[in-house]
């Protein structure tokens, strides 16, 4: 069946629960009685007239702060942009494993699988094979994507343990006027703890479906001096799922066995003292890769890619006299990639293919409050790519196909002004200039309204640009034989406008409508410019798109300790040329979060449930929709120091897949069906 334009409606039975789904959590939300007998909170329901409220009782909000939106810290109400907050104690009590699986529940995000890498599709938007080029990840501040393929590591190639996270702060819409390249359609910055944080040693151990093992060792203290350390150790181990293609049934009955299997480990360290941080990371990952993608041969554990990220980073963050913060960062990072495919014969042979990338860099950024009303923030940022190492080549004897060695500097200045117009009219606008030796110079800017009539009620009016450059891959990247070079190759470029009303009642009811419009131009898109009989692939600048959505946030947490979050997003994002929606692009997304205490909260079930709509493939074929349920029993203090983890993945072992890549001969890739875990954690 070939795509339509528009994903119109629903099967029936997914309407029917979606829209029960949707209206009852959203009845329980506006019902939601607000009591603490230690606070002077009135019970607010529907019908409360709000007129009839104190002062005190209006003001009595309870706001989360962000720090990546201007690189300072500010109420979420107050950030230039729509924020989504992860905490730890939401990883533990939804069970989360990976980087990607905190990123499904954020609003307007998904994932896409193809048994080696996590992809993140945003409003709509996820290009096939992409490796989360439009996406800036940071740690604590520090950019994680690689100077070759500028990609973003969410999955098992991630470097760090997400029991080390202490909150991810999910940026939506254009971070380029201070972030520059990446920063596309969002910015996500993770946060990791500190050695106040543990006061001892932490033990962790957890087993799983398809023989999964992993453990972690932890150590962290405050001393008498200020000193802060952290220290951790992991180790990963799934031996992976045997796993059938229908398009390969003449070879094993379509059965790849023993060819999905992933092992890691990862090392962490971190050391503040008073003003001075120093973070050491490394992670190391193999996959097996068990889809033959790339023509390779079908079962066999032979094909597998090797990830390796590690960097030194040491902060400097200061505040003088009250009103100026300075913060500075020197750093060095490596980045290696390593991929074997096995290709038939005679003789069989296996294709390596590498990428070698190291860099350092520094950045210096101050903000300063003048006249009471100008919050302005000037920064600076220098980036050495002194390796950046691309090789292909057969393991017979045969000329390398691919021995390309680079080196760039890239260097750029920005700054932003938070301008009070009147109490309650805050006007913020910002500019930033990279220059890369490549292609030249480009310039972004943001600005953004935010009006508060009332303290607890806020509207944001928000335009913002955003580039992303050509990566190393999509400009040198050739085989001699059917890839070849595309130096001229332009940014490409995205305007944004977005209009956002967030309203909280008390301390905990929060809720967030916001529409938003996307055009995307000059995308870089890998093009066949020979024929079907002699394909020659080459990365140009072809493609233009646009993205129109909504999406509404509630949020509330009740008295006797229950937590809920419901987020629904409507996207519809079309290529402009051709005006067929994008590949990959759901329509709609629908995600609820409960949390359910029981045993004087020593106990909680976790519920989460996902809704994706249809998804087209390369091959234009509409996938069905689907909804995935999770569950998470969490044991806190049952007994001291001890935190105990039942998790079931998939619970009604829905049957599903995501779109393939060029790569890839599946239209859809399989996905995991009904997964257990047991997770145990000890404190002493």
């Amino acid at each position: 069946m070939r795509a339509n334009c528009y994903e119109d409606t629903f099967n029936s039975v997914s309407t029917k629960y979606l829209f029960t789904l949707l209206s009852t959590f959203a009845f329980f939300l506006a019902t939601a009685t607000i009591s603490y007998a230690s606070q002077d909170i009135r019970i607010i329901t529907a019908s409360t007239d709000l007129t009839e409220l104190s002062v005190e009782q209006l003001l009595n909000v309870e706001v989360a702060s962000v720090y990546t939106a201007s690189k300072y810290d500010q109420k979420v109400t107050d950030a230039p942009a729509s924020v989504s907050i992860i905490t730890a104690n939401d990883i533990k009590l939804f069970g989360y494993r990976t980087l990607a699986d905190a990123l499904r529940s954020v609003p307007g995000f998904y994932v896409t699988y193809d048994r080696n890498y996590n992809s993140i599709g945003v409003r709509g938007f996820s290009r096939p094979g992409d490796l989360n080029t439009r996406i800036l990840l940071l740690v604590d501040g520090h950019r994680i994507n690689d100077n070759i393929y500028e990609s973003a590591p969410i999955g098992t190639e991630f470097p760090i343990d997400v029991d080390l996270i202490e909150r991810i702060e999910v940026i939506h819409g254009p971070g380029s006027s201070l972030y520059g390249t990446n920063a596309f359609f969002g910015v996500i910055n993770v946060i990791t703890r500190q050695g106040s944080d543990l006061q001892g040693v932490e033990v962790s151990g957890t087993v799983g479906s398809f023989n999964t093992y992993n453990s972690r060792i932890s150590y962290g203290n405050e001393f008498n001096s200020g000193l802060k350390v952290l220290l951790s150790a992991s180790l990963l181990s799934s031996k992976g799922q045997n796993i059938y293609y229908k398009e390969f049934t003449s070879i094993n009955n379509g059965i790849a066995e023993n060819a999905d299997s992933d092992k890691n480990h990862q090392f962490f360290a971190k050391l503040d003292y008073q003003d001075l941080t120093l973070t050491g990371v490394y992670g190391a990952r193999k996959k097996r890769v068990p889809t033959a993608s790339f023509e390779s041969v079908f079962n066999t554990r032979d094909s597998s890619t090797y990830d390796e990220h590690d960097f030194l980073d040491l902060k400097y963050s200061h505040t003088f006299q009250e009103d100026t913060d300075v913060t500075a960062r020197i750093y060095l990072d490596r980045s290696h990639y390593h991929g074997d495919f096995l290709y038939p014969g005679p003789p069989q042979t296996i294709n390596k293919d590498i990428g070698l990338g190291s860099w350092w860099g520094t950045e210096l950024v101050g903000t300063r409050t003048f006249f009471e009303k100008h919050k302005v923030t000037v920064g600076t940022e220098y980036r050495n790519n002194f390796e950046q190492v691309q090789r292909n080549y057969n393991l017979t004897n045969t000329p390398s196909n691919l021995d390309d060695s680079r080196r760039s500097n890239i260097w750029a200045l920005y700054t932003q002004d938070e301008f009070q117009i009147l109490k309650n009219l805050v006007l913020t606008a910002g500019l930033r200039y990279d220059h890369y030796e490549s292609f030249g110079g480009s310039t972004n800017w943001r600005s953004g309204l935010i009006y508060k009539p009332l303290e607890n009620s806020t509207f944001k009016l928000l335009y913002a640009e955003a580039f992303r450059a050509p990566n190393a891959y999509e400009s040198y990247y050739q085989d001699n034989i059917s890839a070849i070079p595309n130096t001229t190759l332009k940014p490409e470029k995205i305007r944004t406008y977005q209009a956002i009303y967030e309203q909280y009642l008390g301390q905990t009811f929060r809720s967030s409508l916001s529409g938003f419009y996307y055009r995307i131009s000059d995308l870089i898109t890998q093009l066949n410019i020979g024929d079907n009989i002699n394909p020659v692939l080459q990365f140009q600048n072809t493609d233009q798109a646009e993205t129109k959505g909504v999406t509404l946030e509630l949020e509330n947490k009740w008295s006797n300790g229950l937590r809920g979050r419901l987020n629904y997003t409507y996207q519809n994002t079309k290529n402009t040329q051709t005006g067929n929606t994008l590949s990959n692009s759901p329509l709609q997304l629908c995600k609820l979060n409960l949390s359910i205490p029981f045993f004087n909260n020593k106990l909680s079930l976790g519920v989460e449930e996902q809704f994706t709509g249809s998804r087209t493939s390369l091959a234009g074929t509409n996938s069905a929709t689907f909804f995935i349920t999770n569950l998470t029993l969490f044991s806190k203090n049952l007994l001291p120091g001890l935190e105990l983890s039942a998790n079931l993945y998939n619970l009604f072992g829905k049957r599903y897949g995501d779109p393939g890549s060029t790569e890839h001969r599946q239209d859809f890739i399989t996905q995991d069906g009904r997964v257990f875990r047991i997770k145990l954690s000890y404190f002493f």
